[in-house]
């Protein structure tokens, strides 16, 4: 079966849609970089999986960043995804720890969500981390934020590094209110029958089929996943163009160049004299 992909579809008779991730390739060269303990690793997918579906209920270009801010072990994990499905993530740990839930992860902590639109304002959304999994946290994210009806659904499988996700949201219109409940009840009673082992072995198109084949349901054309950091050199000498002059000379005198490294990739990005003289010579003006 295909992964690394995202399969978006309506349910025309409904008013709702629906969407189908399956994650490989790029969730092991997200986590490939670092040494999380399975826990911490397990809660990245998902988080990962849950952003994919995020980014395709956006309507522009732009990106989209989920943040878990907590006191637990992991102070603080973020993906980052965009309109074309590029993700990068990170999980920052205050301490080891074997731990596998949610709470006993992040802790007492908030979820941030940021959608930053390519032309537009951004907008910030938070909430408390009060569920006990990070689906449901998401689907009261939606109920507090969005009055939208949503559910998530997401499964991890350790033995082959592959991480998945579900979505069913109702599409708000001026129809029958109860109607549109019973609808929305009704599909996310269908894909509760998902089992782990079909969304990690059966092919996407068979899946919904197995699913919703008592329904009319249009599927659009699926969309590549991909694993990409968006550092790079420019970006670290606009953050060492904010240094003081002076300060950024007695850095180079000390340690001869200055040394940047990305959180997300450990990409380390280091800079000599010659590329940071312009920096230094601001303070001679």
């Amino acid at each position: 079966m295909q992964t690394d992909i995202l399969n978006r579809y309506l349910f025309d008779n409904l008013h709702a849609r629906g969407e189908l991730v399956n994650l490989s390739q790029t969730f092991q060269e997200i986590v490939a970089p670092h040494n999380y303990p399975s826990g911490v690793k397990n809660l990245l997918g998902e988080l990962i999986a849950a952003t994919c579906l995020l980014t395709a209920t956006l309507k522009f270009e732009g990106e989209i960043a989920v943040q878990l801010q907590g006191d637990g072990p992991i102070g603080y994990m973020a993906v980052n995804g965009n309109n074309l499905q590029e993700m990068r993530g990170i999980a920052r740990m205050s301490s080891e720890t074997d731990a596998t839930s949610l709470q006993d992860l992040i802790g007492k902590g908030n979820m941030v969500i940021t959608i930053r639109p390519k032309n537009g304002e951004p907008y910030q959304g938070v909430v408390a981390l009060e569920e006990e999994t990070l689906a449901e946290c998401l689907a009261h994210y939606f109920e507090v934020s969005e009055q939208i009806p949503t559910k998530i659904w997401l499964f991890t499988d350790e033995n082959t590094s592959q991480i998945a996700g579900t979505l069913i949201q109702l599409l708000p219109d001026a129809g029958d209110k109860a109607q549109q409940e019973a609808d929305f009840a009704h599909l996310c009673q269908l894909t509760n029958t998902i089992k782990s082992d079909e969304i990690f072995s059966v092919d996407s198109q068979e899946l919904l089929y197995r699913l919703y084949h008592q329904e009319e349901v249009r599927l659009f054309e699926p969309q590549a996943i991909s694993y990409k950091c968006s550092c790079s050199e420019e970006k670290c000498l606009n953050a060492i163009s904010q240094i003081e002059p002076s300060e950024l000379d007695n850095i180079i005198v000390e340690q001869g160049s200055v040394s940047m490294t990305c959180d997300y990739c450990l990409t380390t990005y280091q800079f000599k004299r010659p590329q940071l003289e312009q920096f230094i010579n601001d303070s001679k003006h």
